[in-house]
């Protein structure tokens, strides 16, 4: 009961110090408030003190930003007018002492010209645009002379040796060179076509050291707008340095009157110098020329194109001029193999030819090739045609007297064979004009020449009056036709039947000789008399054995006179014609002999009428068909 009012009193003490506690937090407050409040009046009082010095500040801030870009900008434009004046130094000393800083110059000059050109504000922009511009068309006068010398000076021709050293071995002259009137050359084959054209070497026809200077002038050019004058330079110098080239090799124009005037042998060589020319000209001198315009006009696609046409123009239609002149001039038969040279070189080409004068500027000269090659192949189709009109037309009067191989059989043979040299070029021709299988067109002209021969032969062969020599000179023709077909390509498209026909003709023309000349003689020798009995003598009197003995020498010594004047040039068909005679003659005759010489040698003068031994005839037939004259016979 004690404790409680104890509790309370401390209770009681404890609630009034709060209430003083609370007071005293109260006056705190309130003084903390009064000072913050005194302490707002007067930073809004010094807030309103300071402006003007804020705003004073901003403004010295941006006048000093103002006077650091004016400063800036005058120091670049005092740069463009210190660049101005290297540039300006630079152009005057010329481009020769140092032609890249002198191009660096043209470039600065250039900037130089857009900088014050996007700054007309200045009073200065005007006066340094014009000094600058007129620089700079003085610069470009001079570097339109420094091209034109740059270029004259490392354009030279080409001397035709060192173009020939770019040429694989199988496509160089043998000898001499082919400007000097020597066409010799190995006649490559088609198949190997791709393999020479990769081994051929372009010579250099500018340093290549130069022509990165030459590039840049001609950049230069073209950015002043000067392509004109460019294009007008790079052609003169370059064309004519071409055609001198040209000239040395041996190029040379020739029109269609001059070559309908030529001689044939001149003008064959002519032909065969033209392929050399055409090969050399294409394959190095024109690709050389491509490559060097794609070089110095890099860039400039038009312009390298229209140049590099420009350049070779004339010296292409010099070129092909003369082959326009030769599908033009009047067909022989000889020319076929010229022109079949001239449109295989021209087939062979046509590759490069598309590439290298590729573009709408150099199109005529692409149209103009292309039109050659057909021409050429419509000639050497009509010659080929011609040809065989020619074979069976031939009329020639001239007969060989000795029945030997024609001239016209060894010239229709060489010609054939020849012609089976170009087969595959022979092959192209045909479908040039004609989509059926070229290789039976090759067979089917090939059967009918021959057949134009054979008849023609038959012709001739009637112009002799011993028939005997008709059926020898059939015999020796058709057996050289034979055997020339059996040894040449022509055998895989004639077949193996026509060799054999024409082989049992040959034998058939010996048959028919045979008995022509040697059935006369052998009558001479029958053991009968005509009516005569089988025995005894087979009812022959001395006279008549006689009789039989002087006929026979006379005929035989006869034949011998003239047969051995006669040829068969083939040593083979030669012995085995005299072998055939020997084989009927010689064994009649020493049956003869054995039956009835007694009757002659018992009588007077038996050398009289047996005049011959059985080993005389032998001897004596191994003297026919050798061509022999009169004089050596004698002899």
């Amino acid at each position: 009961m004690g404790v409680r009012p104890l509790v309370m009193e401390t209770l009681g003490e404890r609630a009034a110090f709060l209430r003083e506690s609370l007071q005293k937090s109260q006056t705190i407050t309130d003084n903390m408030v009064s000072i913050l409040g005194s302490f707002d009046q007067r930073l809004s009082a010094l807030e309103t003190a300071m402006r003007p010095t804020q705003i004073r500040t901003h403004s010295m801030r941006r006048a000093h930003e103002n006077i650091d870009k004016t400063l800036k900008a005058a120091e670049v434009f005092l740069g463009q007018f210190d660049l101005s004046r290297q540039a300006e130094a630079k152009i005057l000393r010329g481009p020769h002492e140092d032609l890249e800083s002198y191009l660096e110059a043209v470039d600065q000059l250039r900037s130089i010209v857009r900088f014050f050109s996007s700054n007309k504000g200045l009073k200065s922009s005007v006066g340094v645009i014009n000094h600058a511009s007129n620089l700079l068309s003085k610069a470009i006068l001079k570097l339109e002379e420094e091209f034109r010398q740059l270029l004259t000076s490392y354009s030279k021709p080409v001397e035709p040796d060192r173009l020939f050293d770019c040429l694989p071995n199988s496509l160089r002259p043998s000898s001499g060179s082919p400007g000097k009137g020597d066409a010799s050359c190995k006649k490559p084959s088609s198949a190997n076509n791709k393999l020479e054209a990769a081994v051929c070497t372009l010579p250099t026809l500018i340093p290549p050291r130069i022509l990165p200077l030459l590039h840049d002038l001609a950049q230069q050019m073209v950015h002043a707008g000067h392509q004109q004058q460019l294009f007008t330079i790079y052609r003169e110098i370059r064309a004519a340095v071409l055609e001198q080239s040209l000239r040395k090799l041996g190029v040379e124009k020739l029109s269609k009157d001059d070559v309908q005037k030529m001689q044939w042998e001149v003008l064959e060589a002519k032909i065969g110098n033209w392929i050399h020319f055409m090969r050399i000209a294409v394959k190095l001198l024109f690709a050389g020329e491509k490559k060097i315009s794609d070089q110095i006009f890099e860039g400039s696609d038009s312009l390298k194109e229209q140049c590099f046409a420009d350049v070779t123009a004339n010296s292409v239609a010099v070129l092909l001029s003369f082959g326009e002149a030769i599908a033009k001039s009047k067909r022989s038969p000889e020319k076929l193999f010229v022109l079949l040279d001239m449109y295989e070189l021209m087939r062979e080409l046509q590759p490069e030819m598309e590439t290298i004068f590729e573009g709408k500027y150099c199109m005529e000269m692409r149209e103009s090739a292309v039109v050659l090659t057909k021409r050429l192949a419509q000639m050497a189709q009509e010659t080929f045609g011609d040809f065989e009109e020619a074979v069976e037309k031939d009329a020639t009067k001239t007969a060989v007297l000795d029945g030997t191989v024609h001239p016209l059989t060894s010239y229709v043979i060489n010609y054939v064979k020849f012609l089976f040299d170009y087969q595959s070029t022979l092959k192209q021709l045909f479908q040039e004009f004609d989509e059926s299988d070229a290789e039976e067109r090759l067979t089917s002209v090939t059967t009918r020449i021959m057949q134009a021969l054979q008849s023609n032969l038959d012709g001739k062969s009637k112009q002799y009056k011993d028939p005997a020599l008709t059926q020898l000179f059939l015999m020796n023709n058709i057996h050289y036709i034979v055997r020339s077909v059996r040894r040449s390509e022509a055998k895989d498209f004639l077949g193996d039947d026509w060799v054999q026909i024409h082989r049992r003709i040959v034998q058939q023309h010996a048959n028919q000789y045979k008995r022509i000349s040697w059935s006369k003689i052998l009558q001479c020798l029958t053991v009968q008399a005509p009516g005569g009995d089988s025995g005894g003598n087979g009812g022959l009197s001395r006279a008549m054995v006689k009789e039989r003995f002087k006929t026979f020498n006379i005929q035989f010594e006869e034949l011998h006179q003239r047969q051995s004047q006669w040829t068969v040039p083939d040593s083979e068909l030669r012995e085995s014609l005299r072998l055939a005679v020997a084989e009927v003659l010689l064994p009649a005759y020493r049956s003869f002999i054995r039956r009835f010489g007694p009757m002659i040698e018992n009588g007077k003068n038996p050398q009289k009428y047996i005049r011959f031994s059985p080993e005389d005839l032998e001897r004596m037939l191994a003297e026919f068909f050798e061509g022999k004259t009169w004089g050596e016979q004698k002899r």
